[in-house]
């Protein structure tokens, strides 16, 4: 497997370096980078694209993918106008724009446009792999680390912190981190349920792998990383996945239509007791890890409350800091809905949910018939669950080539049965 173009040599050698810059400390400043640097190759590419470019060197931008930068560029405006409704001077608005706009919200725009170039889904899923294997060697190194009494972080790289801003966590270097007697492992992520999201990523791209040997390794690798993580999304995510991606591939199949209509039917007979176990599923579930459970439900109780203050545009911007009483923790934070509530309002909310739900009807259809639809929709299905324990916009810079791959699903054809749309599609293509 080897890069054929500049897309994918960018693109092999960024994910294969992955750990030598987290160890620099660069991972959250390189991350928005390539975004930045790749878009404007998109835009170089459209420029010099004639009607004599060959047609397996040029581009184009799909629908879905507009819905994205739209999103994202209401996003951007409901950023500013809350600043300016809340009297932040020039320099902050400017400030905030460059650090919680182009670095975080944009990157769920600029990464699907980069899937629209020539790039291989499985360059994409072997380069995964191989940082796999890399994690898979880090994995025990850590383990041995954490019984030494070492303290971490091992070392914080300042700077990068002075370059990239925001929180020290992102530019310390800790392999693991212990918490309430619990050693749980971080590998390259600033936090734990982070490594689980970007594992659970992985372990969805790398199970699409041709080879078997790369494709084991892969998933035995990221399924380790979210199970050292502890995190209880994190598993809750990598167990559910699988049925969730095989139900939703398998719509079309009548088998799997009669069986939804009959699971239907015995949610209907049996909706109390379902709700009984729901609840006592969800008791369990706060209950192993009581004091993370709490902090969060305080949080988003804050969040919501404090979001009548600015209903429309919200806040603006999250507190660097919030008050004693969650620990610290900023209000808007550990909530990707809530957090937008309020940081950016009800615009903010809304913004997001349009592209997500499009993305899904949209790779629903497709998924019918397209392997790289199916692997779109599972990783927006991952986006969409972890949205409710993670800010989607902070970790970007970790999960992006999820965000490759659900620009390459987008750009997938729809099935013969939609063929009847494709005049209409290829109008609102670029």
């Amino acid at each position: 497997m080897k890069p054929q173009n500049f897309e994918e040599t960018v693109i092999w050698y960024y994910i294969i370096g992955s750990m030598g810059l987290y160890f620099i400390g660069a991972l959250f400043v390189t991350g928005p980078a390539l975004a930045w640097l790749l878009a404007l190759y998109v835009i170089k590419r459209l420029w010099q694209q004639t009607d004599e470019t060959p047609a397996d060197q040029r581009i184009s931008i799909p629908l879905g993918v507009w819905v994205w930068i739209g999103a994202m560029l209401m996003i951007g405006l409901a950023l500013i106008i809350g600043h300016i409704n809340f009297n932040y001077d020039d320099a902050k608005i400017i400030k905030s724009f460059i650090n919680f706009f182009l670095r975080t919200w944009a990157l769920l725009a600029l990464f699907p446009l980069i899937g629209c170039l020539n790039i291989r889904p499985q360059l994409l899923y072997r380069a995964i792999c191989i940082l796999c294997l890399q994690c898979l060697v880090l994995i025990p190194i850590a383990y041995l680390l954490s019984t030494t009494g070492i303290e971490t972080p091992l070392y914080n790289v300042s700077l990068m912190a002075k370059i990239g801003g925001n929180s020290e966590r992102f530019y310390n270097v800790s392999l693991f981190l212990r918490q309430e007697g619990e050693v749980r492992l971080l590998i390259f992520a600033p936090w734990a349920p982070a490594l689980a999201f970007a594992g659970n990523i992985y372990f969805c791209l790398a199970s699409q792998d041709s080879d078997k040997k790369w494709r084991w390794i892969g998933m035995f690798s990221s399924a380790l990383m979210v199970w050292g993580s502890a995190s209880r999304l994190g598993l809750l995510c990598l167990v559910s996945l699988p049925f969730l991606k095989a139900i939703a591939a398998n719509l079309s199949r009548p088998s799997v239509q009669i069986a939804a209509g009959l699971s239907s039917f015995a949610a209907g007979l049996f909706g109390p007791q379902l709700i009984g176990y729901a609840r006592d599923f969800k008791d369990y579930f706060d209950s192993q890890r009581a004091s993370s459970s709490s902090l969060r439900g305080l949080l988003a109780r804050m969040a919501f409350y404090q979001w009548q203050e600015a209903p429309i545009w919200g806040h603006g911007i999250k507190a660097p800091r919030g008050p004693a009483v969650t620990n610290f923790m900023p209000i808007g934070s550990h909530h990707t809905w809530l957090g937008l509530l309020y940081v950016h309002g009800i615009v903010g909310f809304i913004a997001l949910a349009i592209p997500m739900l499009y993305s899904f009807v949209e790779l629903i259809i497709k998924a019918q018939k397209s392997k790289a639809a199916q692997t779109g929709l599972a990783v927006l299905l991952i986006l969409l669950l972890f949205s409710f324990g993670e800010n989607l916009e902070t970790l970007a810079y970790l999960y992006w080539p999820g965000l490759i791959m659900l620009g390459i699903a987008l750009k997938e054809p729809f099935p013969a049965l939609f063929s009847h749309l494709k005049p209409q599609l290829n109008q609102s293509q670029a």
